[in-house]
């Protein structure tokens, strides 16, 4: 359906431009550090250190020990250290001195919560990447220091696996997220149950919602308590022509009993049977014949009214399954995180119940063993409450264990092992470091380094105006009092719905009679949508759409507001709360953040796209990255990508690109803004 513009003449308005940090990078690696290294080779004369946008992290989080890489190479250059194996720096003989700020006591939250205050901030810092939660020493992290391995109070299961602790870390357990949203006494089976606007956050399939249509609900309206059963479910699924489809459902009694353990045929074509994941492969799944109505037909009559389906990330179960079920518990958001991270699944098994699932040398996920490991880890949570769970300090186990992963080499183990310091003190520098009194770290005992403790923030900052030129290697120190934690859950809430409504339009009016599933395609062609809904309360019919990302939604409000559609001339905006009032502003200023200059968002790339840009590179000069976001639990590609790029903002492309690859547009301007993440924060 294409819809007729109103007035003759008139245009999409101009692009605009941002970079979102991908929940995955996707490219030709060996392609883009070739371009590197000629980069590095055609420089003119005139060389300036840059860091390059160029990330090759599997996920949009930058670790500690990955910041450190950075540090260490920024200090020898690539002459004594390895380059970091997730970015680039050019011309690091050319950098004069090396100056990191840490912000103690402010977070990513405070960040987004003052975003248009931090002006300065956003114009000086080009890059923003995610990092995971600080440890005890968070400097002894980054600068490489060797430091005594300190955890917490450790499940037994693990304990052999990890070094003596000498004395238990002591644990402030109100801090933890666990307390925070249970409390520390012991909660019942329905204390644990998703809500339903919970359900309707994490996107779990409801009564109602447009994109549930041909969903069957499960008949399970019993009253639930306490004693109600529970149910371990966990699904297998492949790629078809037409999105992720069922292949495998096991589901596990309360007992430990598996009730169902089916394979299922699915009824598309299988592009990927996603055996690393799913085990399953073409030769197993052949003679199969139970579809997906058969599947639904049984549990139908296997599941009692008052059923609690457990699992971890349910959601995408349930989906794969088109069923709808009231009652869930999701060990996924049961066991929470801060800053809405999830542990994983394996993680957990081995932490809480020292099981190792998953393994390796297994080909694929054994869902019945999944669906059961689930159920262990619900019944232990209801057993022992958040107390028990926040004592074993799971962040503190999780960033040990990911600390611990063997490297390839000694040589690697050793370079890893050097710490900045040693760095600095291997070419006869020093380090200085600027704090205030207060602040105690390792750092400030440490030789060859400089340490000036200062009585406020002020005197640290007019310390560093002095000092900084005078070091290769500076770390200045700022702290400040944290927000309570009840304040800090309040605007972390407040922060996720201001960019849910700005991420969400209305659009209408439009005529009764009207053909929905056209509207539906059009809306979803500017990019993923959350939730789509009908809006009957008017006139006239309207609809909602939520939008997974901010460009999308601004792309809908450009490309439709004022158009005729079948015959109405439509209204798309965003809706007016006290949320969304300085919104104008706010999109005005991310047009002006260093992050978002120079990235186009391209909406409806097909599969092959990556491949025919490659091809076609020489129609894209300048561009230096192509980010292509990813399904984490499925690997599909999602259907918009971003192109980072150094050439000037207003190029016109779609011309060039094959036709579905692109949101069509009068002259092919297809750039724009977007949202900075809660998953994001600034680093420098």
């Amino acid at each position: 359906m294409e819809p007729e513009r109103k007035r003759s003449g008139s245009t999409l308005k101009k692009g605009r431009k941002r970079r979102l940090i991908p929940s995955k990078v996707v490219g030709a690696a060996e392609a883009t550090r070739s371009h590197w290294d000629l980069e590095e080779r055609q420089q003119p004369v005139a060389k300036k250190a840059r860091l390059s946008t160029v990330l090759f992290a599997e996920n949009c989080e930058v670790t500690h020990g990955q910041l450190s890489e950075l540090l260490k190479y920024a200090v020898l250059g690539k002459s004594s250290f390895p380059k970091p194996s997730w970015c680039q720096l050019f011309h690091q003989n050319h950098l004069k001195n090396v100056v990191v700020f840490i912000l103690q006591g402010l977070s990513q939250l405070h960040f987004y919560k003052f975003y248009l205050e931090f002006g300065f901030l956003r114009k000086a810092f080009k890059h923003k990447f995610r990092m995971p939660p600080p440890s005890s020493d968070f400097l002894a992290d980054i600068i490489g220091l060797q430091k005594k391995q300190i955890i917490g109070n450790l499940p037994k299961a693990m304990e052999g696996s990890l070094p003596f602790a000498s004395s238990k870390v002591s644990i402030n357990l109100q801090k933890d997220p666990i307390i925070q949203k249970y409390g520390s006494k012991k909660v019942g089976l329905t204390r644990c149950l998703l809500t339903k606007e919970e359900m309707k956050t994490y996107h779990f399939p409801l009564q109602g919602f447009l994109d549930c249509e041909n969903f069957v609900p499960t008949k399970c309206n019993g009253s639930v308590t306490d004693n109600s059963p529970l149910f371990g479910l966990d699904c297998e699924m492949c790629l078809t022509s037409k999105g992720r489809e069922l292949t495998r459902i096991s589901l596990v009694a309360e007992g430990g009993c598996c009730v169902m353990d089916e394979l299922v045929k699915p009824d598309n074509k299988i592009v990927d049977y996603l055996t690393s994941f799913s085990g399953i492969t073409k030769k197993i799944l052949n003679p199969v014949t139970t579809k997906l109505k058969d599947v639904q037909r049984r549990l139908k009559i296997l599941l009692p009214p008052d059923a609690v389906l457990v699992g971890h990330s349910l959601d995408l179960d349930l989906r794969a399954l088109k069923m709808i079920h009231p009652y869930v518990i999701d060990t996924s958001l049961l066991y929470v995180r801060e800053q809405g991270k999830r542990f994983k699944l394996k993680f957990l098994a081995k932490a809480i119940l020292g099981k190792d699932i998953q393994c390796p040398d297994r080909l694929g996920h054994d869902a019945t063993e999944d669906a059961r490991t689930t159920l262990e880890l619900a019944r232990y949570f209801l057993k022992y409450g958040p107390k028990k769970i926040a004592e074993l300090n799971l962040e503190a186990l999780f960033s040990y264990q990911e600390s611990q992963e063997p490297r390839n080499t000694a040589e690697g183990v050793q370079r890893l092992n050097t710490s900045v310091l040693e760095c600095l003190d291997s070419v006869g520098q020093k380090l200085l470091f600027l704090t205030q009194e207060a602040d105690a770290s390792a750092l400030s005992s440490s030789k060859n380094c400089q340490t000036i403790k200062c009585l406020s923030n002020k005197e640290v900052l007019e310390q560093a105006r002095v000092e900084i030129p005078l070091f290769p290697f500076s770390i200045v120190q700022f702290s400040f009092e944290p927000f309570s934690p009840n304040l800090t859950e309040e605007m972390n809430k407040r922060i996720k719905i201001k960019w849910t409504e700005m991420s969400t339009v209305y659009a209408g009016p439009f005529n009764k009679n009207c053909n929905l599933s056209a509207l539906k395609r059009l809306f979803k062609s500017f990019g993923p949508v959350q939730l789509m809904t009908l809006v009957l309360e008017t006139h006239q019919p309207h609809l909602c759409i939520q939008y997974e990302v901010l460009e999308a939604a601004q792309l809908a409000i450009e490309s439709l507001d004022g158009v005729l559609v079948e015959g109405s001339c439509i209204k798309v905006q965003r809706p007016v709360t006290e949320l969304t009032l300085d919104c104008d502003t706010l999109v005005n200023e991310l047009e002006q953040d260093s992050e978002n200059r120079g990235t186009i968002y391209l909406s409806g790339v097909s599969e092959t796209f990556k491949e025919h840009l490659l091809q076609h590179c020489s129609i894209f000069l300048g561009l230096e990255a192509m980010i292509l976001p990813k399904d984490l639990k499925s690997g599909k590609q999602k259907g918009y990508c971003f192109l980072s790029k150094s050439m000037p903002p207003n190029i016109a492309l779609g011309k060039e690109i094959k036709d579905g690859d692109t949101m069509r547009s009068e002259k092919g301007n297809i750039h724009r803004i977007g949202s900075p993440g809660l998953d994001q924060v600034s680093v420098s």
